[in-house]
């Protein structure tokens, strides 16, 4: 079945739209993404080659099975959209929603080839799980920004004549004791199916999205993923041709979560420092028996020097952009960079000591990420603690392209099935 139902479709008495006498408080609509091909040409000098994942280590869902029950069949979704045949495979629109707990992104693609080809996407902060860690609800203001943007996804939906899709909401809604009610409210207002996956499976649509650009190398390599409200490191054998995962671990601490329970600081140097040193104590905390877990890989891979590390977060992203001392984020310098991680270091340490002023003076920050950037700041470190690599590989991808990828494999193999059938019918005739 598709993940979208538009609400105009739906039997007379259903609401759509917005509720009335309740207007969103919006933040600033961050800028749209690059739109260009996730293939061959975006990928490192050295990046490796992979085309799916099993489950994580100790998971409890079969990626391949999530996918199932979400997408079923082609011809289902063509009959839900009113269509009488179906399209053919390579001009078929598939997207992908990731609501997370600072984001609501969307990203529609075409198959080409191995890859896709991006036609449309979308990103706007909206801040889901604001207030969260205090209340264990998601709030009215922030519900109404995730349902302003969500109609802005639905809106594209239609227009693209999106084929297949798959809406996923992840550490917010998996804490909050209305999230549930959220998303069927999400439903019948935008016909939206948001489906609220696993951290198993967060981990594992985040690895199959951004794992094409790890460097090349021997042994084991670390994969993480900083998120609003939790945290993913997946520990990844790419001996083989399809990546295995070993290990993986999520923690509740992203940058949202990290900020909120470290709660206010004050505006003076020692402040920041004891409030940066108890966001590391967590993060440590958290990932203390991972990295135990992980502690003969390590010291194999340090050995052999072959110790690998590639990120996929905003944190990741911005750090980055600071480091190239871009005056605005470009996505196509920074996705696939690989970046000496003493500088990230350096410049995570740095944003740490400033106050909240000169972080939103600093490019590629502002205001939207000026109080959050610190929290992933420490994630970041933490991490680098746990897997010692020299130097790390940047992902602006991971979620979204990670669905993509699992809806045109789906694709794929339905257009075979068919092809299949088409001939037993002409051998039968003949």
């Amino acid at each position: 079945m598709a993940d979208f139902d538009p609400p105009a479709k739906k039997r007379r008495g259903q609401r759509s739209g917005r509720r009335k006498g309740k207007k969103p408080s919006l933040p600033k609509a961050a800028s749209p993404e690059a739109t260009r091909s996730s293939g061959p040409s975006s990928q490192p000098k050295s990046a490796g080659a992979g085309k799916g994942l099993p489950p994580p280590h100790g998971g409890t869902e079969s990626g391949q099975d999530a996918a199932a029950r979400t997408v079923a069949s082609i011809g289902d979704a063509a009959r839900a959209h009113g269509w009488t045949k179906p399209i053919p495979y390579h001009r078929q629109a598939y997207a992908a929603i990731d609501l997370g707990t600072n984001n609501c992104r969307l990203l529609i693609a075409r198959p080409s080839g191995d890859h896709f080809v991006v036609i449309d996407a979308f990103s706007r902060v909206v801040r889901l799980g604001e207030g969260l860690a205090q209340s264990g609800r998601l709030s009215d203001a922030a519900m109404d920004r995730a349902l302003a943007a969500l109609h802005v996804c639905a809106e594209k939906l239609k227009k693209r004549n999106v084929h297949l899709a798959r809406s996923v909401a992840t550490e917010a809604c998996r804490r909050a004791s209305n999230g549930a009610a959220f998303i069927e409210r999400v439903y019948e207002e935008t016909g939206i199916r948001l489906n609220i996956i696993t951290a198993q499976e967060e981990a594992r649509l985040a690895v199959l999205g951004c794992h094409i650009l790890l460097e090349h190398g021997d042994g084991p390599a670390m994969i993480f993923d900083i998120g609003g409200g939790s945290t993913e490191m997946v520990l990844v054998d790419t001996r083989e041709a399809v990546p295995r995962i070993l290990d993986w671990q999520s923690v509740p601490w992203g940058v949202v979560s990290l900020t909120e329970g470290v709660g206010p600081i004050e505006d003076s140097p020692e402040a920041r420092a004891a409030a940066y040193a108890e966001m590391r104590r967590r993060v440590d905390e958290g990932f203390a028996t991972f990295s135990e877990r992980v502690a003969d890989e390590r010291e194999r891979a340090v050995k052999r020097g072959a110790i690998r590390l590639l990120g996929t977060s905003g944190t990741v992203t911005t750090l980055a952009s600071l480091h190239l001392q871009l005056p605005q984020y470009d996505r196509r310098a920074v996705d696939g960079l690989i970046v000496p991680t003493q500088s990230m270091r350096a410049i995570s340490q740095s944003l740490s000591r400033m106050s909240p002023a000169e972080r939103v003076a600093v490019p590629c920050i502002g205001r939207e990420r000026a109080d959050l950037v610190v929290a992933g700041c420490a994630i970041l470190e933490s991490i680098f603690d746990i897997w010692p690599a020299d130097r790390l590989g940047i992902a602006d991808r991971g979620i979204r392209e990670g669905i993509l990828r699992s809806l045109m494999a789906a694709g794929n193999d339905a257009e075979r099935s068919r092809e299949a059938l088409r001939n037993l019918k002409k051998g039968a005739r003949a």
